[in-house]
């Protein structure tokens, strides 16, 4: 198999000099995907020779305690032998507070610790629950810890920002009242995904497709965000939450507007986000009817997954027994510009799914078909070009062949390109490019405020149609490709789901 150039022919320097203090350091983000991808960036020599790392929660231990927790947790998650060299780069210099977020002490104790360090710069992220976001800034503001007097200080703020369009507002405001938008790095792990990032490339790279990125060559595109698993422990979080407000805004938003954005005029955050936005504000408002006829919603039964049986979502722990929370969503959107008009957007995202998988998948519309009438045979099956973004990150571009013999007979070939065997990428957690990104002050793949509100003034309108009862909650088995009324919706306008 032909293998190209690996990543370590493509030379970074390393991230300028500052202390990364995580808030809800104990928590399952920081131990499976934080720590992980700091390591990676140690190994890759992107962190910088003076950091250090400050973990900040409620939960008892001290810092050789949580040092060795960590180090536990690398290695689970390499399941290699661990480079000592990389791991002393992330932990040699690691402190542990033990505090409540209203702990006065705490507090005192994180200002000491920064103010006797050599370095000014300080990122904090925030890994905690939603509703310590405001609690936990606003208490770095009061204590004079937000300030770039020497160095900078920025705030990475995890999904979800805000449960609807108001509280999205609100907590913009509250945020941009004690720091500047330059300050705050919006996260979505999804934009940490190589195919994700390559969206750009691949379409603005190639003169190929370029030309037939639009309504002329595009017939239709589907967005999926499927997953295998049900909600786990977050039973409580997500039975509020749901489906549509837990995956929509945030990653399949940003999917859905790096595949439809007009080319930015330079590679500038600001003019990225610009374009980004103009296609959420494109999206043609969705009526009560539209919710109805454009929108599903599920939720689902027990089933088998992986030959094994798997509960219903109302016998999930921490879920109300009588629950109509959705664990699928799915809906079109037609994004009303020149680029697009008239081109349906499909989006899907579900819990127990058939299979883990995230893709882009863009259909092609048909050639003229006279020619196959005349051969008395099938037409082709249409051109797809198919962006997987996990679990694999693959391209794939379906085309026709004619199948070897006298008679003329098509079958569907693949031209397949994956990141792994290509590149020879070792595994990634998706956060290492994001908090290198951070580090370094590039904002291109965080989220700006008018982006998060253009996508909840879409989410919003789903939401209020649901809530009058314009879409019933439909059921699927465990393991299914989801709810039948979602074929059927696609059945209407003559497609079909691609197969999970």
């Amino acid at each position: 198999m032909a293998t190209g150039p690996t990543a370590s022919n493509y030379t970074l320097p390393p991230a300028d000099p500052c202390t990364l203090v995580i808030f809800g350091a104990s928590g399952d983000l920081t131990r499976r995907l934080l720590m992980p991808a700091l390591y990676n960036l140690a190994q890759q020599r992107l962190l910088p020779d003076r950091f250090a790392v400050i973990g900040f929660a409620r939960s008892e231990g001290d810092s050789a305690q949580w040092r060795d927790r960590f180090k536990e947790a690398i290695a689970e998650a390499e399941g290699e032998v661990l480079d000592a060299d990389a791991v002393e780069r992330v932990l040699g210099r690691f402190e542990y507070i033990q505090s409540d977020f209203d702990d006065e002490g705490g507090w005192d104790g994180l200002a000491k610790s920064l103010n006797t360090r050599a370095e000014p710069s300080v990122l904090f992220y925030l890994a905690t629950a939603p509703e310590q976001f405001l609690n936990v800034t606003e208490r770095l503001a009061a204590g004079g810890l937000l300030a770039q007097s020497k160095g900078w200080r920025r705030l990475i703020v995890e999904k979800p920002f805000g449960t609807d369009l108001a509280s999205a507002r609100l907590l913009n405001q509250r945020l941009r009242a004690v720091m500047e938008e330059e300050q705050i790095y919006r996260i979505d792990h999804y934009l940490g995904k190589e195919t994700v990032q390559n969206i750009l490339v691949f379409r603005f790279g190639n003169g190929i497709f370029e030309p037939i990125w639009n309504r002329r060559y595009v017939d239709h595109v589907q967005i999926t965000v499927a997953e295998s698993l049900g909600v786990e422990m977050r039973g409580g979080y997500y039975d509020q939450a749901g489906a549509l407000r837990d995956m929509v805004p945030n990653h399949l938003f940003q999917i859905l507007t790096l595949t439809a954005m007009e080319p930015p005029s330079t590679l500038e955050p600001s003019a990225l986000h610009n374009e980004q936005v103009k296609v959420l504000e494109a999206i043609d408002p969705l009526t009560m009817e539209d919710c109805g006829r454009t929108t599903v919603r599920g939720q689902y039964d027990a089933g088998t997954i992986d030959s094994g049986e798997v509960q219903g979502y109302r016998a999930e722990p921490r879920v109300n027994p009588k629950s109509t929370t959705e664990t699928y969503a799915a809906f079109r959107v037609l994004v009303d510009n020149w680029r697009w008009a008239g081109v349906p957007f499909y989006l899907r995202t579900g819990k127990r799914m058939r299979r883990k998988k995230s893709e882009v998948v863009i259909e092609f519309k048909q050639p003229p078909l006279a020619l196959f009438r005349q051969a008395s045979m099938e037409p082709p099956e249409a051109n797809q070009l198919v962006i997987s973004i996990q679990p694999e990150e693959t391209i794939k571009l379906r085309l026709a062949a004619k199948v070897p013999g006298p008679v003329i007979t098509t079958s569907p070939v693949d031209m397949r390109f994956n990141y792994h065997d290509y590149f020879g990428v070792e595994r990634q957690t998706g956060y290492e490019t994001l908090l290198y990104d951070a580090m370094t002050g590039d904002r291109s793949l965080f989220k700006r405020a008018d982006m998060i509100e253009a996508g909840w003034s879409i989410v919003d309108q789903i939401v209020q149609g649901w809530g009058v009862g314009a879409c019933e909650l439909a059921r699927y088995p465990a393991g299914s490709q989801g709810p039948t009324e979602a074929d059927a919706m696609l059945g209407r306008d003559g497609r079909a789901w691609r197969v999970l």
